[in-house]
């Protein structure tokens, strides 16, 4: 037997080995209705903001065919929706929906947790050690992309709330405009009387809660609120210092307005202070018009209040 077949050997047994390790010759992945393949175009629609199905069979290496049977069920399902491009009118965007984002969450949090028993039977070291040998094997057999344009990949997902998650937001909302704008905790106390609203009013078909996440943390929010029949507000949208310039909170606004025109809203309004200078340029690139200031006293601050609208109409 030469080198180069114990070799072959060699990496056949460790792909044997994983393979059964991490439950992937189960009919169906971490006991979800999906198949490791559908899982990994789930993953791959979470992490685009949106893409073709030609852009995705590239990525991923799958048959046309194969992927269309695949996106057909995930349609049938609620999972996905398309729409025509605007760039090209003979293809169509794919995005996820609610309920796909929903579908991604709990897989991934279920391989989250899988991975993390896994390592909790290593110490810290053997931790570091199986991390960066993976790290190798990623490095040296990983391949470049073609050179056909690839789909633009978000280092983000967005997901809905899951348990802890808005106190998170409150919390959050609370240390962050302390430290960036010197507000009081009268504006944390504002911030959980929504959140609380929210939950103990929820109307699951004319309301979203969305949360970005990279890399296992929380780091932003947004929520649309139905305010009448007509009339939905956009409502804490925030995004952690870390994580800003990677275009989330444009993409939560435009996930908002989606949401909002899909579920037969006419006008998206919104209330800010004009020293959230960031957040008004996003609103306002989204299409938003500043209808109304007024000057007022709140959370410790001499602050110039904003209304802002979107007519969906």
């Amino acid at each position: 037997m030469t080198r180069l077949d114990r070799r072959v050997d060699a990496v056949r047994r460790f792909t044997r080995f994983y393979t059964q390790h991490i439950g992937v010759l189960h009919r169906h992945l971490l006991e979800s209705p999906f198949s490791l393949t559908e899982a990994r175009v789930l993953y791959e629609l979470a992490h685009h903001e949106t893409t073709s199905a030609k852009e995705l069979a590239g990525e991923l290496g799958l048959d046309a065919g194969y992927l269309s049977r695949i996106l057909k069920r995930f349609e049938k399902h609620g999972l996905v929706e398309r729409r025509r491009s605007a760039a090209d009118g003979r293809a169509a965007d794919i995005t996820l929906t609610p309920a796909g984002l929903q579908a991604f969450a709990e897989i991934n949090a279920r391989s989250r947790a899988e991975v993390s028993a896994m390592l909790a039977r290593l110490d810290d070291g053997e931790q570091t050690a199986v991390v960066q040998a993976m790290a190798t094997v990623e490095k040296h057999l990983g391949g470049g992309h073609g050179p056909e344009r690839q789909p633009r990949k978000v280092p983000y997902i967005l997901r809905p709330p899951q348990p802890g998650d808005m106190g998170w937001i409150v919390h959050r909302h609370g240390v962050l405009y302390a430290e960036e704008y010197g507000w009081d905790d009268t504006f944390e106390a504002l911030v959980a009387k929504i959140v609380a609203h929210f939950i103990e009013a929820y109307d699951p078909k004319r309301e979203r809660c969305w949360i970005a996440e990279k890399d296992g943390e929380v780091v932003g929010s947004a929520f649309v609120v139905r305010d009448s029949e007509s009339v939905a507000k956009l409502r804490l949208v925030y995004v952690e210092p870390a994580a800003r310039g990677l275009g989330i909170g444009q993409r939560l606004v435009a996930e908002a307005i989606r949401f909002s025109r899909l579920h037969g809203y006419k006008k998206l309004t919104l209330w800010t202070n004009d020293i959230l200078v960031s957040a008004r340029r996003i609103y306002e690139a989204a299409g938003f018009t500043l209808v109304k200031e007024e000057k007022h006293h709140s959370f410790g601050k001499d602050l110039v209040g904003q209304h802002w609208d979107l007519e969906l109409g």
